[in-house]
Parts: structure tokens; C-alpha cells; sequence
């Protein structure tokens, strides 16, 4: 397990990944910069510290995690979204990041 800083669009989560979540955190490989977005949902258990930057704050722990509903919504040949949402801030309720889970279909 490897202690990375994940950007979100409001701020940032400190999480352990494995070594294959690391790889797919990165969306450009010369850049030395890893995004939540690029993972899909992201343990709890693994968040260790987050910050948000509307309310200027950093936390210990995971975020909370607002679940949207389960759309089963066709994006790709093959693909389907069967989760949204997103990372949200302990105090003021602010998107840190979102995350999407998808399913090859049948």
C-alpha cells in the first residue's frame, strides 16, 4: 500500500492505494498529480485524511459519501454506469470530489 494525494475538483483526499489504484489515479503519466475521478468508489477504511477548499479545512478520516441513485445508464459500447457520487466535506456539505462505477454489460 502506497500513501497518495488524490485531487478533486474541492480539495483533496489522503488515501493507500494499491499499487494497481495508483497506476489508474494517474491520468497523464509525466505529470506527478493523482485525481479521484479517474478511480471508481474509494474504501472508506482507506481515506486516511481530506480537505476541502470551500471551507478551507482539512479533516482526519474519510469524507462522507452522498450515493446518488443507481442510474444503469448505457455510456459505451459495453458499459454501463451503475453508480454516482460523490466525496462531500464533514462541515459544510461541499463536493470535494465524485467517482462513477461501471459494469461491462452482457
Amino acid at each position: 500500500m502506497t500513501t497518495i494525494e488524490l485531487q478533486g475538483s474541492g480539495g483533496w483526499v489522503s488515501a493507500e492505494l494499491t499499487d494497481e489504484e495508483v497506476s489508474k489515479s494517474k491520468l497523464v503519466p509525466n505529470i506527478d498529480k493523482h485525481f479521484l475521478a479517474s478511480l471508481e468508489k474509494l474504501d472508506l477504511e482507506k481515506m486516511l485524511k481530506h480537505f476541502c477548499k470551500t471551507c478551507d479545512s482539512e479533516f482526519d478520516g474519510p469524507t462522507k459519501i452522498q450515493i446518488e441513485e443507481k442510474p444503469n445508464e448505457p455510456v459505451a459500447n459495453g458499459l454501463i454506469l451503475i453508480e454516482r457520487g460523490q466525496y462531500t466535506c464533514h462541515k459544510c456539505n461541499s463536493i470535494i470530489g465524485e467517482y462513477r462505477v461501471f459494469s461491462q454489460s452482457q
